[in-house]
């Protein structure tokens, strides 16, 4: 009910706790993590007659392997579905990237309602929904050591809008019964990431940063033109998840995206005119 959501902190934690709500949202980040200030902050509002159009942005290549999905897992943000990174089965190469980046995960940002969601906005305007999907650079020994460095991680956003219900969706939703609250998991096998995406991989392209604690700004993000679509009763499912644990009140996660961060002299890119 509308009233239990009124007195839930979404998660509120101790020292370095940090969620999306009034005591430890996303005005809150900086006072633990300064990088929140930084040159380079993720999302943004891209601003379409701003993007400049760049020939020299090469086709982008997801190549993904459906054996690499592994589980999925609800981590009281949002939840993930986690991918075997330890071979080059599952990589994005093209668009701005020089190399070779391994999928690691990719979960989803949304609103409470649908007039809110997204992370990044196109021209003031925002989505419902919003996926992430996190690579990084195999020029690195792992993820680990990739996540800090400049060119480390390579992150595709795609929007969702409402719309006709997404088959390809389906199964992501469906596994949302077994992780309900926050810390849960489940194995998640057999799926194909390149499903999620848009017939047309038109993209901008910026540098930019973690749009989560420790908001590292170790991002080149890919943000898809054209969205995927969602129908009404699949949003109802995501809202139909926990940002708190077993024994907890129960609070619904929802609106758990940062908003558009300064652009501070960036430039963002077009792959398409």
């Amino acid at each position: 009910s509308p009233s239990a959501l009124t007195v839930c902190h979404r998660g509120a934690t101790m020292s370095h706790g940090w969620g999306y709500g009034p005591a430890d949202g996303p005005d809150k980040w900086a006072e633990n993590f300064p990088v929140a200030n930084g040159p380079r902050q993720s999302p943004i509002n891209i601003v379409t007659k701003e993007a400049q159009y760049d020939p020299s942005l090469k086709p982008l290549k997801p190549r993904y392997d459906p054996s690499n999905a592994k589980g999925i897992l609800n981590n009281g943000h949002s939840f993930q579905v986690d991918f075997v990174d330890d071979t080059d089965s599952s990589v994005l190469t093209g668009g701005p990237l020089s190399g070779t980046y391994r999928l690691r995960q990719f979960h989803f940002h949304w609103g409470a309602s649908d007039d809110r969601g997204s992370e990044h906005y196109v021209n003031g305007i925002k989505f419902p929904c919003e996926l992430h999907l996190v690579h990084w650079n195999t020029k690195y020994p792992s993820f680990g050591e990739a996540a800090d460095k400049p060119d480390g991680l390579a992150v595709i956003g795609v929007f969702l809008k409402i719309g006709a219900a997404n088959p390809r969706l389906q199964k992501v939703l469906d596994a949302l019964d077994s992780i309900k609250t926050k810390g849960k998991q489940t194995t998640f096998s057999n799926f194909d990431a390149k499903t999620l995406l848009p017939a047309s991989l038109d993209h901008w392209t910026y540098e930019g940063s973690l749009t989560t604690p420790p908001l590292l700004e170790s991002v080149t993000w890919i943000v898809l033109k054209e969205p995927i679509s969602v129908s009404p009763a699949q949003m109802a499912k995501f809202r139909s998840l926990l940002f708190t644990g077993d024994g907890e009140t129960p609070c619904c996660m929802v609106d758990n995206f940062r908003p558009p961060q300064l652009l501070k002299g960036r430039h963002v890119r077009a792959s398409f005119k």
